[in-house]
């Protein structure tokens, strides 16, 4: 009965298909008991069919647009245990398909630090075993699209905005991406919204200087193929420039 309660959720035929993709009965239940509880009332497309996991674009209750992330159980367990172990937060996890809960437990839990320090990501309302209930991030009432599929044009102001959410997300969010590149941006408005950001470790993490190193060194490339040539060096020092400026207002 739940099965067939969670695939009236979906609008179209084509997407109660893919309740027999990525929804096993564990899934299904967490869908259930999130729809009793408000968080979703109809499941509507999908944004994007990743590798690791579905993003929907949904509806709650009161009928405000919603993006619901379903984590498939077949991922790279080994590298996503790269990311958790050394993590403080995640010190008694469990290894195997459970650890796909954990992972989603990280993600609902890192956007809500960044989220708390004004970083622009899509806020977490809630998460259940394998599915996580975020904001819907949208521009002229459309999802946005990853700054690789909508480059920007002000570069300079996004960048400048960019080294801002960097330096707060180490030094009040204590946090460390650890896969930013253009493919896990949103460009709305000319300006960055951060996303999937379930592989994020603590600056505590001990690889955590690496894994911001690697983020510098990405997002210092992408600027300079689109013609705001930014080294390492340079961004590097922005950043810690950023945090400076601030301490002296």
């Amino acid at each position: 009965m739940q099965e067939e309660n969670i695939r009236k959720l979906f609008k179209e035929e084509n997407l109660r298909k893919t309740v027999n993709l990525v929804f096993d009965n564990e899934t299904i239940l967490a869908v259930h008991e999130l729809s009793e509880k408000g968080y979703i009332e109809t499941i509507e497309n999908i944004i994007s069919p990743g590798k690791e996991a579905f993003v929907f674009i949904a509806k709650d209750s009161s009928g405000k647009g919603r993006a619901i992330k379903v984590y498939k159980k077949t991922p790279s367990f080994k590298k996503m245990e790269t990311y958790i172990s050394g993590d403080l937060r995640f010190e008694k996890i469990k290894k195997g398909p459970e650890l796909i809960y954990e992972w989603t437990r990280k993600e609902f839990k890192n956007l809500t630090r960044l989220s708390k320090a004004g970083i622009a990501v899509p806020k977490p309302f809630a998460f259940k075993k394998n599915v996580l209930v975020m904001e819907l991030i949208e521009e002229n009432g459309e999802p946005c699209k990853k700054l690789k599929e909508n480059p920007i044009k002000d570069k300079e102001n996004f960048y400048i905005k960019l080294v801002e959410y960097i330096a707060k997300m180490v030094n009040e969010a204590k946090l460390i991406h650890a896969d930013l590149s253009e493919y896990n941006m949103l460009n709305r408005n000319d300006l960055p919204v951060i996303i999937d950001c379930g592989q994020a470790v603590l600056t505590s993490h001990p690889n955590a200087q690496e894994l911001f190193e690697r983020d510098i060194k990405n997002l210092a490339n992408y600027f300079t193929k689109q013609g705001l040539n930014k080294s390492f060096e340079e961004m590097y020092q922005d950043i810690k420039k950023f945090e400076l400026k601030k301490d002296s207002s």
